[in-house]
């Protein structure tokens, strides 16, 4: 760590970590000031900026529960949260399954989640099926775009084109046709920001 914590602070940081492992997301700052014994939120708010200034962490003030965990490196991890289709949509699977630490050249896109690709429809986009996509959380993108998009309660990896009042979900190999629908039906749940090949 870049700098030494203070026991409070250890004390805070422990019980952020517990949280995020027993529940996969960083707790609000009521729920922190709860595991830490404090009255107010923003008491919760001050330590979680204590701890950013230490480095241990990063916070993201316009995502709620925008908060991530900095390795002891000062390596960045990612929750790795399911499996995207890259073919044909497959449920979205919402439980995390591992912390996976991402290269600090990626960093600065400001990727949310990692998602694993299943398929091989968007293999001339050089995402290929077991791949981890970077993504970040968005509900708007441009067309032209990679993009996550949920259809019902599946999801999906496809570059956003448009065609008349219809969004146009494209894939990036010629064996598979695209996925057309009313635009107002496709629901962008990120960017496509960067891949790890594991």
């Amino acid at each position: 760590m870049s700098k030494e914590l203070t026991q409070r602070q250890e004390e805070v940081l422990k019980a952020l970590t517990g949280y995020i492992e027993d529940f996969g997301i960083a707790p609000s700052h009521v729920e922190l000031a709860e595991l830490i014994g404090v009255k107010s939120s923003k008491a919760a708010a001050d330590h979680l900026k204590a701890l950013e200034r230490k480095n241990v962490i990063e916070i993201y003030p316009d995502k709620p529960r925008g908060i991530r965990l900095l390795n002891q490196n000062n390596e960045f991890e990612l929750p790795l949260v399911g499996s995207v289709a890259a073919g044909m949509p497959i449920e979205a699977i919402e439980n995390v399954e591992s912390y996976v630490t991402i290269p600090e050249v990626m960093r600065h896109k400001k990727p949310t989640f990692l998602l694993r690709v299943r398929g091989d429809s968007m293999i001339d986009a050089g995402i290929l099926d077991g791949d981890l996509i970077a993504v970040r959380k968005s509900n708007t993108a441009n067309v032209g775009e990679i993009i996550v998009a949920r259809i019902d309660d599946e999801v999906t990896v496809k570059r956003l084109e448009r065609q008349g009042a219809n969004a146009v979900l494209q894939p990036a190999n010629e064996h598979y046709d695209p996925i057309i629908l009313p635009a107002e039906q496709l629901a962008i749940e990120g960017h496509f920001v960067g891949l790890i090949r594991a």
